[in-house]
Order: structure tokens, then C-alpha cells, then sequence
């Protein structure tokens, strides 16, 4: 009885945190249509007749932002970034593990150093960068996330790896499969769970990142979705509340979608590294 009170009362708990993460994306969907008047004087209300705009902010936000390019460039972005990343990481984190030299284990503390570097310390060195080596396009972006995001991944692909048998890559080398053969064809189906967290991670991290495309790109020709939403904030401090809420409706949901359909592997994935090391 005392098991089935305490697994209630738990239940009640994490069901009151997940009504608390939620509210916020609850607070956006509902204030998308509203009248942006409204939104400042009653944020926390529901539309009303009085205060309903019913898809005017969506439209206008259309209009402004060019929001189809935006959304394509943000796509183009996280899609390469993420599919780099994901190869070239797994790839180095598979190294590092079967190498296991004294070069392999230096690399790999690298990687752990870089996450704890903060953006802030590279941020004017690595925009002047990109403008010299002329990555400053959304392809020129890809490169620079690869050299900028590796440190998370090769961690989780590396304690993954470690997990893996041995055996099954040598039988494969055995019957006369080559080096990249046997990864893409071995080692990649087994990693399945770490290589789809990985890159639901990086997708979550890219998709809304708004300071290393801005300091990066050339925003006369190129302009993420996270960058767009910024044409809403007016003179004097003034903001189109409802354009802008329409634009973050409509940002969340591709991600969201995507985190849903594949949320099922990110705790299979990410306990992946939590064994032998």
C-alpha cells in the first residue's frame, strides 16, 4: 500500500513539472492569436472575441520576415551541420576507442576541454575567421559547427563505442570487409540509439542557435529563422508581439515533431556511454 501511495504521489509531482515546462509553450500558442495590443495588457488571459486575431499575425509575420527563405536556410543549416557532425564524430570517437594510444587519449580529453570553452572567448576571432576563409554561407556554417560542436558527440560516441564487441568488427575484417566497410556496416547499425540522440541534440542546439549565425553569416544575404524573428522588435523599444509569437510557433513545431518522433532512443543512447570505460 505504501509503495502504491508513494508511486502516486510521484506521479502527482512530475505531472506539475511537466504542466510547468509546458506552460510556456502553451503561453506562445495562445498569444499567436491574439492581438498584439492585448498580448501586453493581458498575457497570461485566453483570446477572447474581443482579442482574437485569428491568423493576421501568422500572415504578418509571413510578410515580414520572408520567413519561407528564413525557414529554408534553417534548414539547409541544421540538416549539414548535423549530418557532418554526426559522420565526422562518430568516425574520430571510433578511433579514439580502437586506437587507445597515448595520441587517441589526448585528442579525446581535447574534445572534453572544448565544451567547457565558452562561446564568448571565440566569438570575435572566429567571425573574423569565417570572413576570411569565406564561410560566411550556410555550407561555410557547416564547418564551422563541426569545428565548434564536436566535444558532446565524440563523448557519447566514445563511451558507446566502448560498449560495442570487438569481435564482430574482426570477424568482419576477417571475410575481407575494409576499414570504412566495416564501420558503416557494422558499427553504425549497433550505434543506432547514441547516433540518433546525437542528433537530436545537435538539431535542437542548431536549429535554434541565433548567435553563431549572426556573427558568422551574411546577413544581407542569408538569415536564419532565429535571426528573422528579430525584425519585429521596433523603435523605442517597441515589439510586434503577435508577428513574433507566430514566428516561434511556427519555429518550435518542426523540432518538436522531429524530438517526438524520436525521443525514444535519446535515454537509450546517452546510457549507451555509462558502461565500461
Amino acid at each position: 500500500m505504501n509503495k502504491v501511495k508513494h508511486r502516486t504521489l510521484w506521479t502527482v509531482v512530475f505531472s506539475v513539472l511537466s504542466l510547468l515546462w509546458l506552460y510556456p509553450i502553451f503561453l506562445v500558442l495562445f498569444n499567436s492569436f491574439k492581438e498584439k495590443s492585448s498580448i501586453s495588457l493581458e498575457t497570461f488571459a485566453l483570446p477572447s472575441k474581443e482579442t482574437f486575431a485569428g491568423a493576421e499575425n501568422y500572415v504578418n509575420a509571413f510578410e515580414k520576415t520572408d520567413f519561407g527563405m528564413s525557414f529554408l536556410w534553417s534548414l539547409v543549416i541544421t540538416v549539414g551541420a548535423v549530418a557532418l557532425m554526426v559522420v565526422c564524430t562518430a568516425m574520430c570517437a571510433w578511433w579514439i576507442v580502437r586506437a587507445n594510444n597515448w595520441f587517441a587519449k589526448v585528442m579525446y580529453y581535447l574534445f572534453l576541454i572544448s565544451m567547457i570553452v565558452p562561446f564568448q572567448m571565440v566569438m570575435f576571432p572566429l567571425s573574423k575567421l569565417t570572413d576570411m576563409a569565406g564561410l560566411n554561407t550556410p555550407w561555410g556554417l557547416w564547418l564551422v559547427y563541426l569545428g565548434f560542436g564536436p566535444g558532446l558527440p565524440v563523448f557519447i560516441f566514445t563511451g558507446a563505442i566502448k560498449s560495442l564487441p570487438l569481435e564482430i568488427e574482426e570477424a568482419a575484417m576477417i571475410d575481407g570487409a575494409g576499414t570504412l566497410r566495416t564501420f558503416f556496416s557494422v558499427v553504425v547499425p549497433m550505434m543506432k540509439p547514441s547516433l540518433i540522440s546525437v542528433t537530436i541534440l545537435q538539431a535542437m542546439w542548431v536549429w535554434n542557435d541565433y548567435l553563431l549565425p549572426f556573427v558568422t553569416l551574411d546577413l544581407q544575404e542569408y538569415q536564419t529563422v532565429p535571426i528573422a524573428i528579430q525584425v519585429f522588435k521596433g523603435s523605442y523599444g517597441t515589439v510586434d508581439w503577435g508577428a513574433m509569437m507566430s514566428c516561434l510557433v511556427m519555429t518550435i513545431i518542426p523540432i518538436l515533431i522531429f524530438y517526438m518522433i524520436c525521443q525514444k532512443y535519446i535515454i537509450a543512447g546517452i546510457t549507451a556511454g555509462a558502461v565500461k570505460g
